[in-house]
């Protein structure tokens, strides 16, 4: 239940946030996002900030007001400061190397992997096993990193794969010892 989404959002300087045709567009110094909020949904620009009203008092608009609050606030706070997401690489001969739009990655298959990079994430890789993801739209960076992960996943025996910077991979225990015949 939302009670988060009674409490408008302070809107930081430089920041410009308007409502129009039902759609929520924020603009900051790092690019523009817009929001159409769910049906019933409002949303105020007032002097103490941005303020989202629901219709009735119900479970769904409770929830619905709450997740509209907190899509606005991601929008504010990625075009103001960003959003991160460091990835590691974790293997013998595992690594990486950004050129322009494009990820350049050994991960232990025959052939190297690019992937390309959408339009609002950058990638930085320090000393080849590290890539920093960047960009504006939360969403966008978040399924970025889930689909560079998705191409080598952590296994849990040596650990090898490409996993996030604050990831815990449970290590499973190899084979006890075969005694041959």
């Amino acid at each position: 239940m939302s009670r988060l989404g009674k409490i408008p959002l302070k809107v930081p300087s430089g920041v410009k946030v308007n409502v129009a045709d039902g759609a929520v567009l924020v603009e900051g110094p790092k690019g523009k996002l817009s929001l159409r909020p769910e049906q019933g949904l409002a949303v105020h620009v007032e002097d103490k900030g941005v303020l989202v009203s629901r219709p009735d008092d119900s479970r769904e608009s409770r929830r619905r007001q709450g997740l509209a609050r907190t899509l606005i606030r991601n929008m504010i706070n990625g075009v103001s400061t960003g959003y991160a997401r460091i990835l590691e690489l974790q293997g013998v001969g595992y690594r990486a190397d950004a050129r322009g739009k494009e990820l350049h990655m050994t991960l232990g298959f025959s052939h190297p992997i690019v992937y390309s990079l959408p339009d609002g994430v950058t990638a930085k890789v320090e000393n080849q096993t590290l890539i920093t993801l960047t960009g504006f739209d939360r969403q966008l960076v978040g399924e970025v990193a889930a689909g560079i992960r998705k191409i080598r996943p952590v296994e849990p025996y040596k650990g090898k794969g490409v996993r996030y910077k604050d990831e815990q991979v449970r290590r499973k225990a190899g084979k006890a010892g075969a005694t041959g015949a």
